[in-house]
């Protein structure tokens, strides 16, 4: 009997596998590849349609999925698992696990790890069973505060757990995120933040500490992934922001939009990758000091101690993840070279926003051999957009599955692309109904009454919030329809006059970056300011009044 019933929890196990690895050729891609495009011969299946806000994901060896969400769902959950029990690649069993939302998320050495802002988790996993145990391991617990505080890591072969912790500040700026502000010298945040510490992947209970610093100088290394092949970590930066906003003597609005680069790099023990005292400019192909320590977009001073990445791309294109490709599913040229998903910019200061695609990095013995190329673009829609928020998807999450698909996962509304190659071509494709997003208007006009309001707007506050008041999922939060804005005058004017430096949820979904104060803007444009955004999108609130405004700022000084 004992026998029987080993024997049939086997076969259980074995077929659940067979089904969930879904054979290629029982794979019928979507038609337009379920709204990217693709080169040649490759398709995508996409396994599912909208189930929240993606970020990273896990694979196990028999195909189930494992997706970290921003913000909970399916009934109050942060992780989603999924299961393909047909062999078609689409999930068919769909389950919530977990009240942790995050980004990082692996499986290791027979458990599922994933992250918070400030601890880094792990539950059972059990050979045959979707879901984890309900018990879950805090290994280890890292510092509280506001800024980039999304954790990723990624495991060696001995041992090593490496998180990256990223940075409170823009450029560690002694009052944050100010015009003409220098920089705090030495900067004391990096003895906490913007860098990758390094913890034992199997010891629960272990705490930050700066003599588990594995390498510095990293403002927010999102994508970031060990390389076995040659045995190094990897990461990308999302670099610093606002050159031309903070530095206008300096850089023009042109070379902000570009400016600086997003770095590709690997590390060793003891790296330094320069920031906050250097930037890399990939048009210039050097380092250089940033203004905050007396740059002015010429000057090198002292930048060769700080390492050289392997490449650079263009600013704000903010890369979330990056793989090293393993499998002999796609063509030769892929193995061993890298894909990277950028999630697209937020901070173009009111131009057509950028990056949006996952990108393929030929490597050979660990290095690049030869140019990037895009590999998965048209996640932005059918027209070009101002905020990101418009974007139909945005890439965030890159697996390989256990036959060599490649993974990509939508942070807008979880959407998942499983990638196939098909040697042969394809030859049909399925024609099933997917959720289509709306194309959405940039700006709509507003009553003239209104028109000085959004013209300080559009100069001070969209860069952050947008155009449309939409935020930056994660970074800078919406002003429609949230009390904070509708709600009491005398909290929204400060402020304005104080800034905002707290973490905060609207909607169930988290923003850390820190508001300055804008106590330079005069009461006229203070009231001006909070009556449009108070009256926009759908807001309709009452006027702030230019007396108002004034007792609030005596009463601030007194």
């Amino acid at each position: 009997m004992k026998l029987l019933v080993r024997f049939s929890s086997l076969a259980l196990i074995v077929f659940f596998a067979a089904c969930s690895k879904s054979k290629i050729e029982n794979l019928l891609p979507d038609k337009d590849n379920g709204g990217i495009t693709l080169p040649e011969k490759f398709g995508a299946v996409v396994v599912v349609d909208s189930i929240g806000r993606g970020r990273h994901m896990a694979i196990n060896s028999n195909g189930d999925i494992y997706l970290h969400l921003s913000k909970l769902a399916l009934g109050g959950k942060g992780i989603i698992a999924l299961r393909d029990t047909s062999g078609d690649g689409h999930a068919d069993i769909i389950k919530g696990y977990s009240d942790i939302t995050g980004t990082g998320i692996e499986l290791h050495n027979g458990y599922l790890y994933y992250a918070d802002e400030t601890h880094v988790f792990r539950s059972k996993m059990t050979d045959g069973e979707l879901l984890p145990a309900e018990a879950l391991d805090t290994i280890v617990t890292m510092v509280e505060g506001v800024g980039h505080m999304a954790k990723t890591f990624t495991f060696d072969d001995k041992g090593g757990m490496y998180v990256n912790i990223g940075s409170t500040s823009n450029c560690c700026e002694t009052t944050l995120r100010m015009p003409h502000t220098a920089g705090d010298s030495p900067c004391v945040e990096l003895e906490t933040r913007a860098g990758i510490w390094k913890f034992d992947d199997n010891t629960p209970g272990q705490k930050q500490d700066l003599k588990y610093r594995y390498a510095t100088g990293i403002r927010n290394a999102v994508a970031l992934t060990w390389n076995y092949d040659v045995g190094k970590l990897y990461a990308l930066q999302h670099g610093r922001d606002d050159l031309h906003r903070y530095w206008p003597e300096y850089y023009t609005e042109d070379q902000n939009v570009e400016l600086p680069s997003e770095i590709f790099f690997d590390l060793e023990q003891g790296d330094d990758m320069g920031w906050p005292y250097y930037y890399y400019d990939h048009i210039q192909n050097k380092k250089l000091l940033n203004p905050e320590y007396g740059g002015d977009g010429v000057k090198t001073d002292g930048s060769e101690k700080a390492k050289t990445p392997l490449l650079g791309f263009p600013g704000h294109w903010a890369p979330n993840d990056v793989l090293i490709y393993k499998g002999d599913l796609f063509p030769e040229k892929y193995k061993h070279g890298a894909f990277i998903a950028f999630h697209g910019s937020w901070n173009r200061l009111g131009h057509e926003q950028q990056g949006f695609k996952v990108v393929f990095v030929p490597m050979k013995d660990g290095k690049p051999s030869g140019q990037y190329e895009v590999f998965a673009d048209g996640f932005i829609g059918p027209q070009p957009i101002t905020n990101p928020g418009n974007a139909f998807f945005r890439p965030c999450g890159l697996a390989e599955g256990p036959d060599g698909s490649l993974y990509i996962s939508d942070s807008q509304h979880g959407r998942i692309w499983r990638i196939v190659y098909y040697k042969d071509g394809i030859t049909k494709t399925s024609d099933r109904t997917l959720y289509q997003p709306e194309v959405k208007k940039e700006e709509e006009s507003v009553p003239d009454e209104l028109v000085a309001g959004r013209t300080v707007y559009n100069t001070y506050c969209a860069p952050c919030h947008q155009r449309d008041g939409k935020g930056a999922p994660g970074m800078n939060p919406p002003l429609a329809g949230i009390n904070i804005v509708t709600g009491n005058k005398t909290e929204l004017i400060n402020i304005i006059l104080k800034g905002f430096d707290k973490p905060t949820k609207i909607n169930g979904e988290s923003y850390q970056n820190v508001m300055p104060p804008h106590s330079w803007l005069t009461d006229q444009q203070i009231a001006d300011v909070l009556t449009y955004i108070r009256k926009s999108w759908g807001n309709n609130a009452d006027n702030v009044k230019l007396d108002e405004v004034a007792k609030v700022r005596g009463a601030a000084v007194q």
